[in-house]
C-alpha cells in the first residue's frame, strides 16, 4: 500500500477507534452472560459454546479475510466490520435463545477478525516506526473494553442487560461514520503476499499459541478459583476481575511502550525479553505468588501484541505484504485462546491450577528456545 504518513497515522488511529467502539458489546457480555443467561434464553451450557464461538470462527477465517482484504481494499473491509459491529451488539439486547446469540456471536467473529487485520495492516504500511504505530493503535482499541467493563456493568445495573446492549449498539454505530472517513489507501499489485495457513506455524506462531492458551485460557479459568481457595466466593470474584480487566490495562500501557523501545533497540531483542518475562509471571503464580506473576504476566503479554508484529513487519521484504503473515500469526493465537479454556477447564478436574501455569511456563521456554535457534528469521 501507498500512502504518506500523515494519512498513515489518521488511518491507524481511526481503524483503531473502530475496534475500541466495537469491542464495547463484546467486553460486557463476557462479564455479563454467566450472570444473567436467562435474559438471554439461554442456560449455562451454552455460555460457554457463545463465548467461544467467535474465536473459533476467526481461526478459520483470517486466511479468507485476508486475501478478500487484499482484493477490495481496507477501507471497504472497515466499513463491512463496523457495520457488523452495531448489528451484533443490537441482536445481543434484541435477541433471545441460542439461535439468534450465535448468530451474533458468528457475525462478531467475523468483524474482530476483520479489523484486527485492518488496524496491523494500517500500522504495518510504513515500515519505519512500526513498533510505535502497532502499540499506539492497541492502547486506542483497549479503551472501549475499560470503559464497557466498568461504565456498561454500571448500566446494566441501572436498565437491565438486555436494555443496556441495544444502547451500547448506539455509541457502536459512531464507527461506521469513523470507517467511511478513512483514508482511501492504493494497494501496490506487484506485493508479494504469503497466504495465511494454519497447516505452517512458523516458530513466532507457536509462541503465540501459547500465549492465547495461557493468558486466555489456564490464567483466565483459573485465577478466580485460586484466590476462592483463601477467600470468600464475593471476594475471589472481585479479585479476579480486577486482574483480567489488567489485561486491558496492560495492553494500553505496555504496547505503545514497547513498540517505541522496539523502534530504537530492534524488535527481536525486546521481543525475547517480552517472552521471557512473560514466561516467569506463569512462574510465580504457579509458585504461589499470584498477584505479582499475574501482574507481570499481563503486563508482558500486552508487550507482545506490538512486538509480535513488529518483528514480522521487519522481517518482510520491501515489496511483501504484511496481512497474510500477520493473520496467520492471529490465526494461531486465537486458536490457542480458544483450545485454552477447553482444555483447562476439564484438567482442573484431576490436576492443579498452580501445576497447569507451570506447564505453560515449561512450554514457553521451550517455543522461545526454537524461535531464537530458528535458521531462518523471514516471517519468524
Amino acid at each position: 500500500m501507498t500512502g504518506t504518513p500523515d494519512t498513515g497515522w489518521r488511518a491507524i488511529i481511526g481503524s483503531s477507534a473502530i475496534m475500541s467502539l466495537a469491542l464495547l458489546g463484546d467486553a460486557l457480555l463476557y462479564a455479563v452472560l454467566p450472570v444473567y443467561a436467562e435474559a438471554f434464553g439461554l442456560t449455562l451450557p451454552w455460555v460457554g459454546v457463545m463465548l467461544s464461538a467467535n474465536r473459533f470462527v476467526r481461526v478459520f477465517a483470517y486466511g479468507l479475510l485476508a486475501r478478500l482484504t487484499h482484493a477490495i481494499g481496507v477501507r471497504r473491509m472497515c466499513i463491512i466490520a463496523a457495520v457488523g459491529a452495531t448489528v451484533s451488539t443490537a441482536l445481543y439486547g434484541f435477541g433471545q435463545g441460542p439461535a439468534v446469540i450465535l448468530t451474533a456471536r458468528v457475525l462478531w467473529g467475523l468483524t474482530y477478525a476483520i479489523l484486527v487485520l485492518a488496524t496491523l495492516t494500517y500500522a504495518v504500511q510504513h515500515r519505519v516506526q512500526v513498533g510505535t504505530r502497532v502499540g499506539v493503535g492497541h492502547a486506542i482499541q483497549r479503551l472501549g473494553p475499560i470503559l464497557a467493563l466498568f461504565g456498561g456493568a454500571w448500566l446494566v445495573g441501572v436498565v437491565g442487560p438486555n436494555t443496556a446492549f441495544m444502547l451500547l449498539a448506539i455509541p457502536t454505530a459512531l464507527s461506521i461514520l469513523i470507517a467511511f472517513s478513512l483514508p482511501k489507501i492504493e494497494h501496490v499489485e506487484t506485493q508479494r503476499s504469503k497466504p495465511a495457513s494454519l497447516a505452517r506455524p512458523k516458530p513466532i506462531d507457536v509462541l503465540f499459541f501459547l500465549q492465547g492458551y495461557g493468558v486466555d485460557g489456564v490464567f483466565a479459568v483459573s485465577i478466580t478459583l485460586i484466590f476462592a481457595r483463601e477467600s470468600s466466593l464475593s471476594v475471589a470474584v472481585m479479585s479476579g476481575g480486577a486482574l483480567l480487566a489488567m489485561r486491558h490495562f496492560g495492553e494500553a500501557i505496555a504496547a505503545p511502550l514497547f513498540g517505541w523501545i522496539a523502534d530504537r533497540f530492534g524488535a527481536r531483542r525486546v521481543f525475547v525479553l517480552a517472552a521471557a518475562l512473560t514466561m516467569l509471571g506463569f512462574v510465580g503464580v504457579a509458585l504461589g505468588f499470584t498477584v505479582f506473576g499475574a501482574l507481570v504476566m499481563l503486563l508482558f503479554r500486552g508487550a507482545l501484541a506490538s512486538l509480535g508484529p513488529a518483528v514480522i513487519a521487519q522481517s518482510l521484504d520491501a515489496d511483501e505484504h504484511a496481512v497474510g503473515p500477520l493473520a496467520r500469526m492471529q490465526a494461531w493465537r486465537d486458536l490457542g485462546a480458544a483450545c485454552g479454556p477447553l482444555v483447562t477447564g476439564f484438567l482442573l478436574t484431576f490436576v492443579s491450577a498452580e501445576l497447569q501455569h507451570a506447564a505453560v511456563a515449561v512450554a514457553l521456554a521451550a517455543g522461545l528456545l526454537y524461535w531464537m535457534l530458528s535458521p531462518a528469521q523471514r516471517n519468524s
